[in-house]
């Protein structure tokens, strides 16, 4: 019999529990938080027991809506490098300690709930940041309570040292210490190097003892052994003999009993044998009258399963009709959703266009803004580069000017050494002589100015009336020597590659008077002193 529908508002109703607890489950499902084994769930909020969060390691909980939210702490450790320098021990020894630190969240109870507290949300350079600033200032007061050698040498216990201040400290953020790695400590006086010569000599030292002592012991051993090798060889030698005498009457003994055993073992493999063909028998028999009550009973079950399938073929027909019952109702039902979810989601459309007119209207409102700004700054930069592009024209007009009229100045001397070498008939050297001639008047004063300054209170002479070499007295001398030790013109033209006219004065051959200094005629301006 067909199924008769039921009014329309009740279909509205039962279709619309429906959605509402399909809804319902769906959110109460995406509010669970399954935790991973490498993270911890932390629930903040309203968590109850006074606590700010609540921290879970592994599982799930339900975070309630409104009232709650979770987030996650990685447990994946951080290694933090600390190459601490300079740090001052026991001793007042100051040393370099590198070292490597592997810290990582902490899932014991009280130290999650503070990483929970300090940690959550940060970063993980930060939290190494942070953790290396604490692991720098417990380190160095570690080495600060300890000695070189005991830093050194028991590196155990300065480890321990290390983990016993760190990581009460690292805890209070919510970490814990999971390894320390120190790598070699050194130390500026070269107090550590100087420990390890110490130990090498004597460790080098104990070697050479220890050597000589196991020399005395092999000398002692190798005679000792010559002797025991003496008395075991006469042992063996006479064990053997006795072993050979012995092993002849027992392989005898062994021959004949394992004759005796072979007959023994054919008696009765023929018995076994006997015995095993009729069991066989037997069971061949027994295995023909199994077979056939086998067959019996499967023709009479294959019977009993062919009457027990048409009754449920009956069964499956019925239940079929009353599913296509079913699905005619669900399809009519799935009909009434779609629609209703169809008019949801055009209101959903609707929103979200007029959310996007919205949204446009306030992008192009700063797109504006932003373009103007854009434009006022590349006016800024274009005046900045005229200016720029003003200034280096400026400068290089003002290099070329410079340039033109050294130019100009280097031309006009040019043609003036023309002129001055046509005067003087193609003679260059002439040329030179009088383009030097103009610039002694400058070479005298340069003399005179290099002299002047000279602050000479007084000379005093002591003449004992003895003359000297040349006849002359011995002030004399002096004033001649004294005037004669400046440079005379023929000497600076000279050595100019110049050659004065006769009338300024001539140099006097050595050769033929024996003088050793020039006698020149003196100039108008600066007469001899």
């Amino acid at each position: 019999m067909p199924l008769t529908p039921g009014p329309p508002w009740m279909t509205i109703l039962i279709v619309t529990t429906v959605v509402l607890f399909i809804v319902f489950l769906l959110v109460m499902a995406s509010r669970y938080k399954r935790c991973p084994s490498d993270k911890i769930l932390v629930v903040y909020g309203r968590v109850g027991g006074g606590r700010s969060a609540r921290c879970i390691h592994g599982g799930g909980a339900f975070i309630w809506p409104l009232i709650q939210d979770s987030r996650f702490l990685h447990l994946t450790p951080i290694t933090i490098p600390i190459n601490l320098k300079n740090a001052l021990s026991k001793q007042n020894i100051r040393i370099d300690v590198p070292s490597t630190f592997t810290v990582g969240i902490s899932v014991d109870s009280a130290v999650m709930s503070n990483a929970a507290e300090r940690l959550l949300g940060l970063e993980s350079g930060d939290i190494e940041q942070m953790a290396g600033e604490i692991i720098f200032g417990q380190l160095r007061l570690t080495v600060a309570s300890l000695t070189i050698e005991e830093i050194n040498q028991d590196r155990e216990r300065f480890l321990e040292s290390i983990r016993q201040n760190v990581e009460p400290e690292l805890n209070k953020i919510g970490l814990y210490l999971i390894n320390v790695n120190v790598t070699d400590i050194t130390d500026e006086s070269i107090y550590i190097s100087s420990i390890g010569k110490k130990a090498a000599s004597t460790a080098i030292n104990q070697a050479k003892i220890d050597v000589a002592e196991q020399v005395r012991h092999g000398a002692i051993g190798e005679s000792e052994a010559n002797r025991e090798k003496e008395i075991r060889v006469a042992q063996n030698e006479a064990a053997s003999q006795k072993g050979q005498k012995q092993a002849e009457a027992d392989r005898r003994v062994f021959v004949q009993q394992q004759e005796a055993e072979a007959v023994k073992g054919e008696k009765k493999a023929e018995a076994e044998r006997r015995v095993f063909v009729q069991q066989q028998e037997a069971e061949a028999v027994k295995g023909e009258k199994t077979a056939e009550a086998t067959r019996r009973v499967f023709v009479q079950k294959q019977e009993a399963e062919a009457v027990k399938g048409e009754n449920l073929a009956k069964a499956d027909i019925a239940n079929a009709e009353a599913e296509l019952e079913m699905k005619r109702a669900a399809a009519l039902q799935k009909g009434e959703v779609a629609k209703r979810m169809a008019q949801a989601e055009i209101q959903k459309a609707e929103y979200a266009a007029e959310l996007q007119r919205l949204n446009a209207e306030k992008v192009v409102q700063q797109e504006t803004a932003k373009r103007m700004t854009e434009i006022a700054a590349d006016a800024t930069a274009e005046k900045r580069r005229r200016e720029a592009r003003g200034e280096a024209d400026a400068i290089l007009m003002k290099y070329q000017a410079e340039a033109e009229g050294m130019r100009k100045v280097l031309e006009g001397k040019a043609l003036g050494y023309q002129a001055l070498i046509r005067s003087c008939q193609g003679d260059a050297k002439a040329a030179a002589t009088l383009l030097m001639i103009e610039k002694l008047e400058e070479i005298v004063e340069k003399q005179v100015e290099a002299i002047k300054n000279l602050k000479i209170d007084k000379i005093t002479v002591w003449d004992s009336g003895a003359t000297g070499k040349d006849g002359g007295s011995t002030t004399s001398n002096f004033l001649a020597s004294f005037i004669r030790s400046l440079p005379p013109l023929q000497e600076i033209s000279k050595m100019a590659g110049v050659e004065l006219p006769e009338y300024l004065g001539r140099v006097a051959d050595e050769g033929k008077t024996g003088e050793k200094h020039a006698e020149a005629a003196p100039s108008p301006k600066h007469p001899a002193v």
